[in-house]
């Protein structure tokens, strides 16, 4: 058996996803996904919280064509840490592709962090999910949002609702475009209206530099898979208000689902209830990550 045999609570991604009913524009991008080892060639950190099963890059590349994508933004997983070797693997071997968000320590060398910028990383990650990772000095996370603005990156941030009342100020003052993973997790028990969600969105009004991906719908609904109906209005609500600051992805291999595994296909058919025109639909699947990512204007 491997060492690095997942956790027994751990639900393995769908093998087999349906086709999408939407078809995605050309030049698509999925813009939220990992790759998880295989962690006997790429090993999980030691202070990872959690171990996953393999999600290697030649299934995230058939993923990507099998639901009609065309690149991905790779998001550098907890489990590996601050070793982004399996990251820099996939992004080689996508070529044009791919482009990375990577985690980094603040004794992070310019060296390293220009070898990055050429393998395509374009950001780093900033975790605040407390069940996921330590307390993080944010004295050291501004330094280092410091130093890659000069690269020319941006930050994605990840965090709970309850939490960002103690985390606005911080969000607010980094110095780079900031895009928030997954709506910041709202409640979606309480009202899409209502003070705690209004919060996040006047973060987005009041601060034009911050962005969200309206992605992770199966982490956030109570009514559950395939529709997520429960999801919709709040994902939507930020589609229509901030179009051009937007981005969706899969979470591919949706790493900590503990009661269901969505079907990818089924995720990629929601996207038309969140994003209710054609012109919206462009913006959030092309024209805003290739912007982003690839600083180029998206396929018309």
């Amino acid at each position: 058996m491997s060492r690095f045999a997942p956790d027994a609570d751990w639900l393995a991604f769908d093998p087999a996803p349906s086709v999408p009913t939407y078809s995605p524009p050309r030049g698509a991008v999925d813009a939220h996904c990992h790759v998880f080892g295989p962690g006997e060639r790429f090993p999980y950190a030691a202070e990872r919280k959690y171990t996953p099963c393999d999600a290697p890059k030649e299934r995230l590349w058939a993923l990507r064509d099998h639901l009609g994508f065309s690149r991905n933004v790779i998001v550098q997983g907890t489990c590996h840490g601050a070793d982004n070797s399996a990251l820099i693997d996939a992004l080689l071997d996508a070529g044009d592709r791919a482009r990375g968000v990577a985690t980094v320590r603040a004794d992070v060398t310019d060296e390293e962090l220009a070898r990055l910028h050429t393998v395509g990383v374009r950001a780093i990650r900033f975790n605040f999910v407390r069940r996921l990772v330590d307390n993080l000095p944010l004295d050291s996370l501004a330094a280092i949002a410091k130093r890659v603005k000069a690269l020319g990156w941006h930050v994605v941030i990840y965090f709970e609702a309850q939490d960002l009342p103690q985390f606005y100020d911080f969000f607010a003052g980094l110095p780079t475009t900031v895009v928030v993973d997954h709506m910041g997790r709202p409640d979606v028990s309480k009202p899409a209206d209502g003070p705690e969600f209004e919060l996040f969105l006047r973060l987005l009004r009041e601060h034009p530099n911050i962005w969200s991906k309206v992605s992770c719908p199966e982490r956030l609904s109570l009514t559950g898979p395939p529709h997520y109906r429960d999801v919709v209005p709040f994902a939507r609500r930020i589609v229509e208000r901030f179009p051009d600051r937007v981005l969706w992805g899969t979470d591919w291999p949706h790493p900590n689902m503990k009661t269901h595994m969505p079907d990818d296909g089924k995720l990629v058919d929601v996207i038309p209830h969140i994003a209710p025109t054609a012109e919206l639909r462009h913006k959030l699947l092309v024209d805003n990550p290739v912007a982003l990512y690839w600083g180029e204007q998206g396929d018309n």
